[in-house]
């Protein structure tokens, strides 16, 4: 609440003044950093704060599942960078992931009478059985659900390195550089290219992080439950899958996306996989709060990059790359949840329909990091030639009551 009256307080303030087409191009006076008028800040400034904000929305926000309780510190960290290179590659896979760990915590919080947090922690491989496997499947929930309800939710919130008030400090640490940006286009200071490119990470990660806001963060050790009601395990009855080595992180990804785990056997791991949650029969509702977080997602974050259209661009091969992926970031998933739609309704059973869906994803997924790494290299490659105005701080005084 206090964030949106801060926005219309921007919004008021600024009718106050000039109107300008453009509120990320140059300043209509151009201002300069003088630092007898206006308040200054350096590259440094802008590098260190944006650099402290794109961390803090891929590293501290991640809420990882629950790794194996064999790997050492150098390896949980390898785990992690790899998650992070995901969440700057492609974040709406994260936001995707995110939304279906929280729609099956519902419906198991909702279905064996528990809290969504107990619901999160089976679907990260938090409770295990008493052979050190992961209750991580819809059969093995009934013989184990009378020992996960014992199980209180302070224990669990104990586990976690991170509590509701920590996370609440996260999202606000979020939502203030949001609110640095729109202070700087409202008083019509540019806004650089890297600033555009943090601000699509920061809203990202406000969603991601609300999303998670029942997840224990960062558990290194399970919890053991015992069975109840019958002797065995009933995956016990099944083959067992042995681990495959030949997985690589672009099937983990595409296995987090579709919830298809073929490779995955609890009774052959320790842990669960790094994209993992249970898979329920989703309704329509379920599915449509999925494809909506993964496809709104993305096209936002797409959007906010095209915010730098017509942002000052040290050439003009520069600036077109950057109009061109940022129109690509943002229409992607759009057109992709459209033709989805549009099959689904028109024809849901034609095989070449599916087809052109398949094909179309296809390059989708190998051209797409293309143009994010564009953006990447974009957002710091023009800082070598940044108006005057850009390092220009916000005037705060003009949003303070003062007589």
């Amino acid at each position: 609440m206090l964030f949106w009256i801060f926005v219309f307080l921007l919004a008021r303030q600024s009718g106050l003044t000039q109107g300008h087409p453009n509120l990320l191009a140059r300043a209509p006076t151009e201002a300069s950093c003088d630092c007898t008028v206006n308040s200054c800040r350096t590259l440094f400034d802008i590098v260190w704060g944006c650099l402290a904000t794109i961390f803090a929305c891929t590293w501290v926000a991640l809420h990882q599942n629950v790794p194996d309780p064999k790997l050492g510190w150098f390896l949980l960290l390898l785990r992690k960078l790899r998650m992070m290179l995901v969440t700057i590659i492609a974040p709406e896979v994260i936001v995707g992931f995110a939304a279906r760990q929280l729609v099956s915590a519902r419906w198991i919080s909702k279905e064996f009478d528990v809290s969504t947090m107990h619901g999160f922690f089976c679907n990260m491989g938090g409770f295990v059985s008493e052979e050190g496997y992961p209750v991580s499947k819809m059969k093995q929930l009934p013989a184990y659900i009378s020992a996960i309800q014992k199980i209180k939710k302070a224990d669990i919130e104990d586990k976690s390195k991170g509590d509701t008030l920590s996370k609440g400090v996260a999202i606000a640490q979020g939502l203030w550089f949001v609110a640095q940006c729109l202070a700087r286009a409202f008083q019509h200071l540019p806004l650089t290219e890297l600033e555009v490119a943090t601000l699509a990470f920061a809203v990202l990660s406000v969603v991601i992080r609300l999303l998670w806001l029942h997840k224990p963060l960062d558990v290194q050790q399970p919890i053991v439950v015992a069975r109840s009601e019958v002797d065995i395990d009933p995956l016990q009855e099944e083959d067992i899958t042995l681990p495959n080595d030949s997985v690589t992180l672009i099937d983990k990804i595409l296995s987090g996306i579709s919830g298809d785990h073929d490779y995955y056997h609890p009774i052959s791991s320790t842990s669960v996989p790094s994209f993992y949650y249970i898979d329920m029969n989703s309704n329509g509702t379920d599915l449509f709060i999925i494809l909506a977080a993964i496809f709104g997602v993305g096209t936002i974050f797409g959007g906010i990059h095209c915010a730098a259209w017509n942002a000052p661009f040290p050439s003009m091969a520069e600036m077109w790359i950057w109009r061109i992926s940022s129109v690509f970031i943002a229409a992607y998933p759009a057109l992709t949840a459209l033709l989805l739609i549009a099959i689904d309704v028109w024809a849901p059973d034609n095989n070449n329909a599916v087809a052109v869906f398949v094909s179309f994803m296809g390059v989708g997924f190998v051209v797409y990091p293309f143009f994010r790494l564009f953006l990447i290299i974009l957002s710091f490659t023009t800082l070598r030639a940044l108006p005057p105005s850009a390092f220009v701080d916000v005037n705060w005084s003009n949003y303070i009551p003062h007589l």
